[in-house]
């Protein structure tokens, strides 16, 4: 007896004149024809008939459909011949590719707009997912402004298993914003409102950075009101109601008309501040201090949130991770005044039950463990939560860091961290142009993760026609994963400082050593071991050897060995490694020579950096930063001209070259300079957010003497251009010497990749 049903479009056919002897069937073997996508287990599994077991047609109606609800086939044919069952599939087409055209044309903006429509490569084709990725292709398009977009597809077979998709798209018009109106508003201005809504009125020269382009942004329309209400409350005016704009659209022009409708209300002041808390968890009048919002002051909800943010912050560090804080505001309409009132509701303690790490296909789970502050069976602590983003952030393993709560139970919660892994090895070069050095170049080849242990190992060149410096070194950030951390570094430098009586070279070669630890959160000490082999020399011109005073010491050629240990003290709680928007970066380490050797002194290096994003203050991508270092040199005995402190170049004094001070034209044998202090200010403005660029003015003030830091005083002012690149930082640094003196040394340009403020 031969039996065969061929099953489409999940219907399975059977002729009754067969069902009496299918059901008496044995089966002796099961067969699986043209099937990839799912494994025989599954398939046996779902069949729910075994070899041996009689032929049931109601279980096979059963199999046959819950096939083709697992969505991977177009059809399934079914046969039994002697008890052999037979299954024939045929599989639905995979997608071997996705192009998009004529919308975006970067390859990473592909890429992006590709995970937004949800079609990738190796996804399985049917017309239903095409169908909604072209519905989010135009719903994209009309978000960004574009009307009547039309987007067609194509579908080219590949072969059996697989087919490539395009999506052809044709741009519709964009409608441009020529008038905007906020009816009612009296209290804020227009400028107010271009700082929080997505749509806005175009400006005078909108090509220009930082103008007002006047596109509209569709999707965005309906949170703009939004926006504006909220940006009343930070205002204080609380009983402000704004309702959803119209847009009033020209086609024949392609220029729109925008209205908003107000309702202002009155300015609330802030009259009293309640929080009701468990004292026995945290004592509320130590919260009071804290909070930004003050009474008798404005009221303002952005500062409510934070306070809201702080007081959560405060009772989750003592366990309770679930807390929930609400707050009422009691408002007295007549006076304008309100009241705030917390009620804060801490729920149980809560411990980790598990740290769960995904993203890192290089980097070894262990490195990235080492660096989250919470461990299974730890009580859980919101500032540790945070930290160990910045501190994953800091680690330049990841372009991305997110940890997630994942809650487990009352009592338990499951840490996951999400790592977006950044390209840890780079091939680096950059350079510039000065007065004194010419042509500069310099370049370096590092691995920050070798093998994604965390180990970093760097070869580095810096070269000009005056200097050359080559170092290697190997890193280690974690010793056995411990607090510990070491350095291994050997060097050569050479140096030629041109002067007008004489040509002075110095070359050093050498290595260091060096060990730390982390003391607390965020705080490092160590000490580090260093030991050169010095060679000066020093080329007087034969006028002056000829005329020169006999009874002053000119500089002789020597040779000499420093052998020095520098215990060192450094805090960095910054938000990121590249790029930082908050935080300090602190340190402070004394140097002292004479652990053998010839020279004999001591050196004190101090320096503080801060960063400051102006976001919360002013709803302004900018960044202020602010760099501070000191160094004084103490004679010990004795102290060598190639251990004198010199102040110029971009890491002290931009717009003078590098060794710009001190000079010494005359010739004969002065006192090393002992005392430096430089200075900058930055101010970080974005210029292509989406590529990492930016733009900034700084402003640089140093000062070196030999017993005082005032002996010379020079300030320099510029611009600069800065991209995070995938190579590393690039900075571009247009200077300019802001009261330079005759003889002065001055550089005007500089480039360099892999170094940042």
């Amino acid at each position: 007896m031969k039996l065969r049903t061929v099953v489409k479009n999940k219907v399975v056919l059977f002729s009754l004149a067969c069902a009496a002897a299918l059901s008496a069937d044995t089966i002796k073997s099961i067969e699986y024809k043209d099937v990839n996508k799912l494994s025989p287990e599954i398939l046996n599994e779902t069949l729910s008939m075994k070899v041996g077991e009689e032929l049931n047609k109601d279980k096979l109606n059963d199999a046959v459909l819950k096939f083709y609800k697992y969505g991977y086939f177009d059809d399934i044919a079914v046969s039994s011949e002697n008890g052999i069952l037979k299954f024939i599939f045929k599989e639905k087409p995979s997608i071997s590719n996705v192009d998009i055209k004529g919308y975006k044309s970067r390859p990473e903006d592909l890429d992006a707009v590709r995970s937004a429509i949800n079609l990738k490569k190796g996804a399985m084709y049917t017309e239903k997912r095409v169908k909604e990725a072209k519905e989010k292709l135009l719903s994209m398009l009309a978000s960004e402004g574009f009307i009547n977009s039309v987007v067609e597809t194509e579908i080219e077979r590949i072969n059996d298993q697989s087919l490539k998709v395009t999506f052809n798209v044709n741009k519709g018009d964009e409608i441009i914003i020529k008038k905007a109106n906020y009816h009612g508003a009296n209290k804020l201005e227009q400028d107010d409102f271009d700082h929080v809504t997505a749509n806005k009125e175009i400006e005078f020269a909108s090509w220009w950075f930082g103008q007002n382009d006047g596109e509209v942004k569709i999707d965005q329309l309906k949170y703009d009101a939004k926006r504006i209400n909220e940006l009343y409350y930070e205002k204080g005016y609380l009983d402000a109601q704004v309702k959803e704009p119209f847009l009033d659209i020209d086609f024949a022009s392609n220029q729109a008309k925008l209205d908003f409708f107000i309702a202002e209300g009155e300015k609330y002041t802030t009259s009293g501040i309640k929080i009701y808390l468990d004292s026995s968890i945290v004592d509320p009048q130590t919260i009071y201090p804290k909070l930004k919002l003050i009474v008798g002051n404005t009221f303002n909800i952005k500062k409510l949130r934070q306070d809201q943010e702080y007081i959560r912050t405060q009772v989750a560090d003592k366990g309770y991770a679930f807390v929930d804080v609400k707050f009422d505001l009691i408002k007295d309409e007549k006076n304008q005044k309100v009241d705030v009132v917390y009620n804060v509701i801490p729920g149980k303690k809560v411990y980790i039950n598990d740290v769960k790490i995904s993203g890192n296909t290089k980097t070894l789970d262990r490195v990235v463990r080492r660096d989250v502050y919470l461990a299974p069976g730890d009580l859980y602590n919101l500032t540790d939560f945070k930290s160990s983003t910045n501190k994953l952030k800091r680690s330049r393993f990841f372009e991305s860091v997110n940890i997630e709560e994942k809650r487990v139970s009352d009592e338990k919660l499951d840490i996951v961290v999400k790592v977006t892994e950044a390209a840890t090895g780079s091939l680096m070069l950059g350079g510039g142009y000065g007065s004194y050095d010419k042509m500069m170049v310099n370049g370096s080849i590092t691995e920050v993760n070798m093998f994604g242990s965390g180990l970093g190992l760097g070869l580095s060149a810096d070269l000009s026609a005056r200097s050359n410096r080559f170092e290697l070194s190997l890193k280690n950030p974690a010793i056995n994963d411990s607090d510990y951390n070491g350095e291994v570094e050997v060097h050569s430098t050479k140096a030629e400082i041109n002067r007008d009586k004489y040509d002075s070279n110095i070359d050093t070669k050498g290595f260091s050593v060096a060990i730390g630890k982390q003391l607390v959160r965020d705080l490092y000490a160590g000490a580090r071991y260093r030991l050169d082999f010095v060679s000066e020399d020093y080329d007087y011109s034969s006028d002056f050897l000829a005329t020169r005073d006999r009874t002053k010491e000119i500089y002789e050629s020597q040779d000499y060995i420093s052998s020095s240990i520098t215990p060192y003290l450094n805090f960095d709680n910054t938000d990121d490694f590249y790029f930082p928007r908050e935080g300090m970066k602190l340190g402070t380490s004394l140097e002292y020579a004479g652990v053998g050797g010839d020279s004999k002194y001591l050196k004190s290096t101090t320096y503080g950096k801060y960063f400051y994003s102006l976001e919360d203050l002013a709803e302004l991508d900018w960044v202020l930063r602010l760099k501070t270092q000191m160094k004084i040199l103490v004679d010990n005995g004795q102290i060598n001209q190639g251990d004198s402190l010199y102040l110029g170049g971009a890491k002290t004094l931009r717009g003078y070259k590098s060794y710009a001070f001190p000079q010494n034209e005359t010739g004969y044998k002065t006192d090393p300079y002992k005392n430096l202090w430089a200075n900058s200010a930055e101010m970080s403005f974005p210029l292509i957010p989406s590529a990492k660029m930016r733009w900034g003015v700084f402003y640089d003030y140093g000062m070196i003497g030999q017993d005082s830091f005032g002996d010379i005083k020079r300030s320099g002012t510029g611009a600069l251009l800065e991209w995070i690149s995938p190579m590393g930082p690039l900075q571009l640094i247009f200077a300019k010497a802001l009261d330079n003196e005759p003889g002065d040394q001055t550089s005007s340009f500089e480039f360099s990749l892999g170094s940042s403020f």
